[in-house]
């Protein structure tokens, strides 16, 4: 034989000089769930080694983050019932938890890439990631405080917003009231193709921001579908959005790579709560090798065409590559 492909495999030099996919920190967006009080570290008992963080405590972690090379985080809040509404009234308090986080993080570590959440289930007295009336989600309603509420996380010093929500539209209400205001250096991290998945369950648990009726497959995208993905992407683009996201990662690698093929932006994958718990929980009865398992499914996602990802492993990976 004249070719033998075995070659480029021989030892770790060889294999590592010619490997086509890398993961680096840079790769990395850390989720971070952030709670009122003083000295509270957490652990979500469904992300084992996963917790939220008080302003005092989140402080110190962003600052072990930054020293890790982790350089962008995603902020999201649990709010306390008594503050949950139907019109997302909290979500747009100048001092709420949101926006105190975004400036904490800002001082603490300038340079760190700050993105927030914008939905309004976090907010929401049914759960929901929109208002609610008479059993159902109002879009326009909704859009109009989404755009409200990523100018307050704009002047609290968000680098990006990431509406994750699917409300149709919400790209073009946030874009233009950011324009509007001045805030054109903010930029928009849209959930594109957000999937109706069941792998969503411990992040819930984490916010406390499960619906409180049905489901939300009326504004989520059905998981049998792949054009509809497309759709949604280069509309999102159209509208404004900077960089688009697929959501969960491993069951739609095939969502990420036909959106690779598509548009010309970069693509972030949200690799969620539910592929995190699954990993954690087959390791801890020795079922897996965790870092082994870990590493391949993040290669998986940047070999199908993610720019960024957006991980509860970010730390566990960064440390075990460095």
């Amino acid at each position: 034989m004249l070719r033998r492909n075995r070659r480029l495999r021989t030892n770790e030099s060889i294999r590592s000089l010619v490997r086509e996919t890398l993961i680096s920190p840079n790769d990395f967006i850390l989720p971070l769930f952030v709670v009122e009080g003083k000295n509270v570290k957490e652990e979500i008992a469904s992300m084992p080694g996963y917790f939220r963080f008080s302003l005092d405590l989140l402080k110190k972690e962003v600052k072990e983050c930054w020293k890790l090379g982790l350089r962008s985080v995603l902020i999201f809040v649990k709010v306390d019932d008594k503050l949950k509404d139907n019109s997302g009234t909290e979500a747009i308090n100048p001092n709420g938890l949101m926006q105190k986080a975004i400036k904490l993080v800002k001082d603490t570590t300038p340079e760190m890439i700050v993105m927030t959440d914008v939905a309004l289930d976090p907010y929401s007295s049914f759960g929901h990631d929109g208002i609610v009336n008479d059993g159902k989600i109002l879009n326009d309603d909704t859009t109009a405080v989404l755009a409200e509420m990523s100018l307050s996380h704009a002047k609290a010093g968000a680098d990006f917003v990431a509406p994750s929500d699917m409300m149709d539209g919400r790209i073009f209400e946030i874009r233009s009231l950011l324009e509007d205001e001045g805030f054109h250096d903010t930029g928009i991290i849209s959930y594109s193709a957000k999937y109706a998945s069941a792998f969503y369950g411990p992040f819930r648990d984490a916010l406390d921001s499960a619906p409180g009726f049905g489901d939300k497959k009326t504004y989520q995208m059905d998981p049998a579908n792949r054009e509809e993905a497309i759709r949604e992407t280069l509309m999102d683009i159209e509208e404004g959005a900077d960089i688009v996201m697929v959501k969960p990662g491993l069951c739609y690698l095939d969502i990420v790579r036909d959106i690779k093929n598509t548009v010309n932006v970069p693509i972030a994958v949200y690799q969620v709560s539910g592929e995190y718990a699954m990993i954690k929980a087959a390791s801890e009865k020795g079922w897996l090798d965790h870092d082994a398992v870990m590493m391949e499914q993040l290669i998986a996602i940047k070999r199908a065409g993610a720019n960024m990802i957006a991980s509860y492993f970010a730390k566990d990976a960064v440390k075990l590559i460095s």
